[in-house]
């Protein structure tokens, strides 16, 4: 008998918690496609929430914000460019053929030790609903 093999996903600590979900601040990161286009932020609380996530930039070449300061501070980033961008996507009773990319609050992650915070952007050229189809 052959077993899979185990995948370990590393611990994701919010920093401070998600809007909405004050008592939950550790997540994993988990694929939902082999591709890389598409995750899921799960609590690692049974209870907890589920958010489906997706990278940005691969849906959206043009999307390139400019973090805080003190958001690259509170993760240990020294450059902006190492950060990796995830978007909270929303998929109404519609259906998926609605769905959208939430541009103006990413949730902006440190690679190298895990901590991860959502961040609400200044700048409103980055919509809060951005449709996935065009």
């Amino acid at each position: 008998m052959t077993l899979a093999p185990v995948v370990t996903m590393p611990l994701l600590g919010m920093v401070a918690p998600l809007p909405g979900f004050p008592d939950f601040r550790d997540y994993v990161l988990v694929t939902a496609d082999g591709d890389g286009l598409l995750f899921w932020l799960q609590s690692m609380d049974a209870d907890g929430p589920r958010f489906l996530a997706i990278p940005p930039a691969r849906y959206f070449p043009d999307y390139a914000p400019a973090l805080p300061r003190q958001v690259l501070a509170d993760l240990d980033l020294a450059d902006a460019a190492d950060a990796t961008l995830l978007a909270l996507v929303t998929v109404p009773a519609e259906g998926v053929a609605h769905a959208t990319a939430n541009l103006r609050a990413p949730v902006v992650l440190n690679p190298a030790n895990w901590r991860a915070a959502q961040v609400l952007l200044p700048d409103s050229r980055h919509p809060i609903r951005r449709p996935l189809r065009r």
